[in-house]
């Protein structure tokens, strides 16, 4: 198992943090900061998930006029994982 922390750029959220299975299955999601009804739902919705595939689904999305997002940044930190 591999945890990383990851320092968002551009969004609410501070801090990322993630737990990886070395076949780069998701175990854990926690962010610090941002709205956590929407990052509370996005960490519960992952686990379990391919770091692979979780980067495919949420790479690119954007929060209003920013140019990124949570998700975006979550996607960026499990390349950065990768």
């Amino acid at each position: 198992m591999k945890t990383i922390e990851f320092s968002p750029k551009g969004v609410c959220s501070r801090k990322i943090q993630i737990s990886l299975t070395e076949d780069h299955i998701i175990r854990d999601v926690t962010f610090t900061g941002g709205c956590a009804g929407n990052t509370s739902g996005i960490s519960k919705l992952v686990v379990g998930m391919k770091a692979e595939d979780v980067i495919d689904r949420l790479k690119g999305t954007t929060c209003g006029l920013k140019q990124t997002s949570c998700p975006d940044q979550l996607a960026r930190a499990l390349e950065s994982a990768l």
